[in-house]
């Protein structure tokens, strides 16, 4: 005989599971004791939605599916927003609670809560198991689910009697087969042929590279295809890296707080290709204005995407991967020499100058010199507000990975997640940046690294204020700071050292490029506060 508890584990293990995060109580309990006998690490986080932040970072980072795990109630209710954080993302994950007593359903006992209905619209899947012996079939179309077409997170509610029950045998499936999910994975090679075609007319062609175009694997594929034609690429907050930074074929970019020349290449643009990008409201604006007098090209696994938020001509619903390697094969199509050259003045032109303060870190400067700092491969994860603004356009990327929550812009993302990818990269660089205001709602998960002694560094962009709706207050409201301003409080370098993390405070870029080669040098966490002038802009 065999208990449920025991089925969830031995299914974690068939998927190859390495890791868990999570947190427990009474209900999961009977799970979390039989993990305790197998090699699959269960990471304790201090708060519910670390535990789906950091599964975010560590699938991020491996392209494999995130496991994150709370009791119900409570614990669940917490985990939402990391879950619907993920979904925004488009991230592969499987979050896994407790629940209540089959037969106490709908009671309002103790710690009972419909998480199932709760998170219905930012899942992919969710199931309320009922019978034992259905685990193994649930969970392996939860890891199929979460892992196929467009990836996202999927919900595995287990009532506590479910755990307990025993089954005679466990069988794990060896094939998925679910009726109307039937993920398209090529493209149309019609369509196909129609976008190679209107290319072949392009005078002014663009690529906007979203963040499906690194989820699918295709990052390489996709920067042979720029190589063959010579089309010049922007991105949206997600797609930052699909192209090395200094590239001259890379623009930047896109949206309300990205680069001018950028947004001017979109818009003077007579064809856009999108690939793996939904453009939402902070991408473009105005996509009607943008589609007047422009073609568009939408490539995207999730047919939902196509047209949604810009109207499209030619619609290819398929893997970027697998779409961008049919087109490979037969374009034959090189950009117009003085369209590249316009592409190179405006990135002169609107090149924006970093303002100083006396006294203060200029944080653009410092990420940029940040850059270079960092090894290959290097993973860099900018938490919400105008610290996510100065990486996105300041930090160089080369090889190494720009992770963030640009879907939800979730505060409280970014050590968390970067948590998860040191988990998933040991060997490699994993830097955190975030506000004084960010920071606040994830310190405690500083226990989290002291007692797994990560080595990730977090940078404090420390202005005293939300800057980000501070900024906002600037424009909209006569300067009128309403809730915003965090004082000079806490000691951030005492914090840390309470953890026993080493940290340092810097005032100056100078005093910021030192503090970051001695942070880089150290083989343990290390936590650098900038001190930085409320009025600097995130442009």
């Amino acid at each position: 005989m065999i208990n449920g508890a025991e089925i969830m584990v031995k299914c974690l293990q068939a998927e190859g599971v390495e890791i868990v995060f999570g947190y427990p109580g009474a209900v999961i309990c009977p799970f979390f004791d039989k993990l305790a006998e197998t090699d699959i690490k269960a990471v304790l986080v201090r708060q519910e939605q670390n535990a789906a932040h950091a599964a975010s970072g560590y699938a991020r980072a491996l392209s494999k599916v995130g496991v994150c795990v709370a009791t119900s109630g409570p614990g669940a209710l917490n985990m939402i927003t990391g879950i619907a954080t993920a979904y925004m993302d488009s991230i592969p994950m499987v979050a896994i609670t407790g629940q209540v007593k089959s037969d106490q359903l709908g009671r309002d006992v103790f710690q009972e809560a419909d998480i199932t209905g709760a998170c219905e619209s930012f899942v992919k899947h969710s199931y309320l198991v009922k019978n034992t012996a259905d685990l193994p079939r649930v969970f392996k179309e939860a890891f199929h689910i979460a892992a196929t077409g467009r990836p996202g997170p999927v919900l595995i509610d287990v009532p506590v009697d479910i755990q307990q029950g025993e089954i005679e045998s466990f069988v794990y499936p060896e094939k998925v087969n679910i009726i109307g999910y039937k993920p398209s994975v090529s493209g149309h090679p019609m369509q196909i042929r129609r976008a190679l075609d209107i290319l072949g007319q392009a005078r002014r062609p663009v690529i906007c590279a979203g963040g499906g175009v690194l989820t699918s694997g295709a990052k390489l594929r996709f920067r042979d295809f720029v190589k063959k034609t010579q089309i010049p690429v922007v991105s949206t907050m997600m797609g930052i890296g699909v192209m090395p930074s200094d590239d001259p074929l890379y623009v930047g970019m896109i949206g309300s707080h990205g680069k001018k020349a950028a947004n001017k290449a979109i818009h003077d643009s007579d064809l856009i290709i999108l690939c793996g990008a939904r453009v939402g409201d902070r991408a473009v604006s105005a996509p009607d204005q943008v589609v007047e007098n422009t073609t568009v090209i939408h490539i995207d696994i999730d047919p939902a995407e196509i047209g949604k938020n810009m109207k499209t001509n030619i619609p290819i619903v398929g893997d970027i991967k697998n779409v961008l390697s049919q087109m490979l094969k037969d374009v034959d199509y090189r950009t117009p020499e003085a369209w590249l050259e316009s592409i190179a003045a405006w990135k002169r032109e609107f090149a924006v100058p970093h303002p100083a303060f006396e006294g203060y870190v200029e944080p653009k400067g410092f990420l940029e010199k940040l850059s270079a700092m960092l090894r290959q491969k290097a993973i860099l994860i900018a938490d919400v507000g105008q610290n996510q603004i100065w990486c996105a356009n300041s930090y160089k990327m080369s090889d190494g990975r720009f992770f963030t929550s640009g879907g939800m812009g979730t505060m409280g993302y970014s050590v968390p997640a970067a948590i998860g990818a040191k988990f998933a990269r040991p060997n490699r660089d994993v830097v955190a940046v975030c506000g004084d205001g960010s920071f606040q709602m994830m310190l405690n998960e500083l226990a989290t690294i002291a007692q797994n002694h990560l080595n990730i560094k977090i940078i404090v962009m420390r202005n005293t204020v939300l800057g980000m709706v501070h900024e906002l207050q600037d424009f909209y409201y006569g300067s009128r700071y309403a809730v915003t301003e965090l004082d000079d409080i806490p000691d951030f370098k005492k914090i840390a050292e309470a953890y026993g993390i080493e940290a340092a405070f810097a005032s100056t870029n100078e005093e910021a490029e030192a503090a970051a080669k001695k942070m880089l040098k150290s083989d343990q966490s290390f936590l650098l506060v900038c001190n930085v002038h409320p009025n600097t802009p995130s442009r």
